[in-house]
């Protein structure tokens, strides 16, 4: 059953989880090809992006329909859903939350009028200036829409809708190049109307939006890897500040603001699936030069290497190359444990991490073990493995994290816990491993994994590691507005393509 809340739960670790992306997105202009699959399998590709809901929007360049569900992409859609979905355009969207509630209401691609019709828009990233925009929407929409939106009715991507949908004078792209530089913070959007698919990305930058090529179209992604996924080759990365329109007429460019790159450097450390690249980087060559790197900075001696699976593996494999200490797998991952709608028991709970990485004993017994993770967030994962794997057998345990410190909370689209909650918070790398009961910790150094993404320091954001922010933050009490979803713009007549959680779908009229 689900959760009374309608909440999907998180992993099954009290009080733990890894720091999560907020969303994946996915555009397709492709007259001829079945675009509502197309996009179901490039949400596959980026299901890592968010776990919580997913949807879809396509249009037969008449009608526009959506379906989307709370749980995994393959939980949401089956043959009958996408079959309904009918056109030669689309976009997905794949969830995390980091500011709404997770219920089937804030689920995206969301949805408003326009002039000539109907925008359908997904947003992966944060925004900063979300009090402002209200006032705005306000503006257009009268100082009691403005009260509704000052006490939390929506998330800040149905904000962006309300504001692309609220100009009955101009075209969609007319609107969007008004709308977009007004926008603060982390964004790349796909969105649509009948005829045309959009992509959109912040004058920063910080989230990733690729553009590739099919034979019969154009694909938009959050990853080359969703690119590859669907056949289609990778043309370039959508530019900081830059608008593409896609439709009949072919692709157009247009530039909504100046463009000041400083891309988010925790895409090569954890986000960003290892078979992507990001700005001509490969990630997985990142990572495995983030661990060759960490183990220069922070040796051991030690009899093995093993990764915390899956993504500790690249380092680890860059450790041991330059360390010359044997590469080994240690730890068994169950992948099919993560999110559910299943609350675990407290039995299931006492269980913490056995029930997700379970330890090769005849491998690590009696080994000095060197145990290679990402990152260190609150740090009960971490204390929990190594306590696991000292009653395995391991002799020794010293923990390498191909990150630095997180410090500092992320304003732009990644969850992790708050400054309190953190561990290294007030702790130094001495405090912190005899915090987690390792024998040894140690972080790569913030200049050892700048250097390892081959950008420049000035291009990267590493406001999680230095609380240095790019992008300038609005006063806290401003910020924290609590933003939840609801309709914004009252009864349109818009058919909306919706899916219940016991898996039902209907036709409903906003």
């Amino acid at each position: 059953m689900a959760r009374p809340d309608g909440r999907l739960t998180h992993d099954l670790l009290p009080g733990e989880k890894g720091p999560q992306d907020a969303c994946g997105v996915f555009g397709v202009w492709a007259p001829g090809e079945e675009v509502a699959k197309l996009t179901y399998f490039g949400l596959y590709a980026l299901q890592h992006r968010g776990q919580e809901s997913a949807g879809i929007a396509t249009s037969t360049g008449d009608q526009l329909l959506v379906y989307k569900d709370m749980g995994l992409v393959s939980q949401v859609f089956d043959e009958t859903a996408l079959n309904a979905l009918q056109g030669h355009l689309a976009i997905g969207h794949t969830r995390y939350s980091t500011t709404g509630a997770s219920v089937w209401e804030n689920a995206q691609p969301t949805l408003g009028p326009t002039a000539g019709g109907t925008v359908a828009l997904g947003h992966n990233g944060n925004l900063t200036n979300t009090a402002e925009l209200i006032d705005l929407v306000a503006e257009r929409y009268g100082p009691r829409r403005r009260g509704e939106l000052a006490r939390g009715t929506t998330t800040d991507t149905a904000l962006i809708t309300a504001l692309l949908a609220g100009d009955p004078d101009r075209t969609l792209e007319a609107t969007a190049l008004e709308v977009l530089p007004r926008l603060r913070g982390a964004f790349s959007l796909v969105f649509m109307d009948e005829r045309t698919l959009y992509a959109a990305r912040d004058p920063h930058g910080v989230r990733p939006l690729v553009l590739g090529r099919l034979e019969r179209g154009w694909v938009v992604a959050s990853e080359t890897a969703a690119l590859d996924i669907v056949g289609a080759s990778v043309v370039r990365e959508v530019e900081p500040g830059e608008l593409l329109v896609i439709d009949a007429e072919g692709l157009r460019s247009s530039r909504f603001a100046p463009a000041e790159p400083t891309g988010c450097i925790f895409e090569y450390v954890y986000l960003a699936r290892p078979d992507t690249t990001i700005a001509g980087r490969s990630v997985h060559a990142a990572r495995v030069q983030m661990g060759r790197t960490l183990a220069r900075e922070h040796p051991a001696d030690a009899d093995l290497v093993i990764p915390v699976p899956e993504s500790g593996t690249p380092a680890a494999i860059g450790y041991a190359d330059e360390s010359g200490i044997p590469y080994a797998q240690g730890l068994v991952k169950n992948a099919y444990v993560g999110r559910t709608f299943i609350q675990p028991s407290q039995t299931l709970r006492q269980l913490g991490i056995r029930l997700k990485l379970n330890p090769l004993r005849e491998v690590i017994r009696g080994k000095r073990l060197v145990v290679v993770d990402d990152s260190i967030v609150r740090g009960n994962t971490q204390r929990a493995l190594v306590r696991m794997l000292r009653e395995a057998g391991a002799a020794e345990v010293h923990v390498r994290i191909s990150s630095p410190p997180v410090r500092w909370p992320c304003f732009y689209g990644i969850d992790f816990a708050t400054r309190a909650e953190l561990i290294a918070t007030g702790l130094n790398a001495d405090e912190v491993g005899r915090s987690i009961g390792a024998d040894s910790l140690g972080y790569i150094s913030l200049e050892g994994m700048v250097a390892a993404s081959d950008q420049p320091a000035g291009r990267l954001c590493a406001a999680c590691f230095t609380g240095d922010y790019p992008i300038a933050l609005p006063p806290a009490e401003r910020l924290g507005t609590a933003l939840v979803d609801q309709p914004l713009l009252g009864d349109d007549g818009l058919a909306t393509l919706v899916g219940g959680v016991g898996g039902g779908s209907a036709l409903e009229q906003p």
